[in-house]
């Protein structure tokens, strides 16, 4: 820990997207809409799996604890983002900085592992049908969720450990709305390059390994599929497309900034506004929007609540 005592910068400063003040109210007033629509949009789902007794399976639990990490991905620096624009206080500290690293890799790793646990079910759903409920029980899906935790903390343990032994002896201005390594690490007295080559073999690797393997799962699946059809297949086919569009718009950004890490700016404060405010908004709407079973569950608890509130006045009169 000696060589934390190297750093001279206390706190960094968040440029944020735009220097423009017409575009950061453009941007206040986006970004807080979107944030409010992905934390109602994504609890709506996570009361509507609880409330509906048909949807009490392993594919519905695991995404109701996907839903519960694209809050906590959503959530992680988009407030401090939106209150920043309200308040022209765009600092953050060395302490706050670190952290906001810890939170994003925890969340981003975790949600890699729980895409992965989410093709698996579906791989034995439709590939295995007849060892399905032997395979993945109650259990089973318990243990992959916690697994996807124990990962994603191990793998932001090594992301915040491997930055604060990194020497800040200058400039401190971050070329984004939050700090992650990819814009902190160029701030660092060191040589980048050698921290390029750390990243891709670490944050990058991972994320195009992980994609690589899903997309498999997702071909052999897609493949299986087409030899059965029928309306259980359709089905299928819907959920399997509907997953394969939140992977694909999770990984691509993720790989983009980890595997290229001399990226413009520009181009990576786009891919980062994508994978954390977008992609938590566009999980609901996706399962919601090509799920008939959840659209049904929704519908009926749209009609519970109406009906009890229609109940309500009755009991005064």
């Amino acid at each position: 820990m000696d060589v934390l005592n190297t750093s001279t910068v206390s706190e960094f400063v968040l440029l944020g997207l735009s220097s423009s003040w017409e575009l950061q109210v453009l941007f206040f007033m986006a970004f807080s809409l979107l944030y409010v629509a992905t934390l109602v949009g994504n609890s709506l789902l996570v009361i509507t799996v609880i409330a509906d007794s048909h949807l009490h399976s392993p594919m519905y639990f695991l995404l109701t604890n996907l839903s519960i990490i694209d809050m906590s991905l959503a959530s992680f620096a988009t407030p401090k983002m939106i209150t920043d624009y309200l308040t022209g206080h765009k600092t953050i500290s060395f302490d706050g900085c670190i952290t906001q690293i810890f939170f994003l890799h925890l969340f981003t790793g975790t949600e890699i592992i729980l895409l992965m646990a989410m093709s698996f079910d579906r791989y034995i759903a439709i590939c295995k049908p007849l060892h399905y409920a032997s395979i993945i029980s109650p259990q089973v899906c318990v243990a992959l969720v916690v697994a996807s935790w124990v990962v994603g903390i191990m793998h932001s343990m090594s992301q915040v450990i491997f930055a604060l032994t990194l020497s800040f002896c200058g400039p401190n201005k971050v070329d984004s709305f939050f700090c992650d390594l990819p814009v902190v690490f160029q701030l660092a007295c060191v040589d980048t390059y050698i921290l390029g080559l750390f990243m891709i073999s670490t944050s990058g690797i991972i994320a195009l390994s992980c994609f690589v393997l899903l997309f498999t799962s997702y071909v052999i699946v897609l493949v299986t599929i087409k030899r059965h059809s029928s309306r259980g297949s359709s089905k299928a086919l819907s959920t399997c497309t509907a997953h394969f569009i939140v992977v694909f718009l999770f990984f691509g950004p993720c790989i983009c900034i980890y595997m290229w890490p001399q990226n413009s700016f520009l181009i990576e404060k786009v891919l980062s506004v994508f994978y954390t405010i977008f992609t938590p908004i566009l999980n609901p709407v996706i399962y919601s929007l090509r799920n008939q079973e959840v659209k049904t569950a929704m519908k009926k608890l749209k009609n519970r609540f109406l009906n009890s509130n229609k109940a309500i006045p009755s009991h005064h009169f």
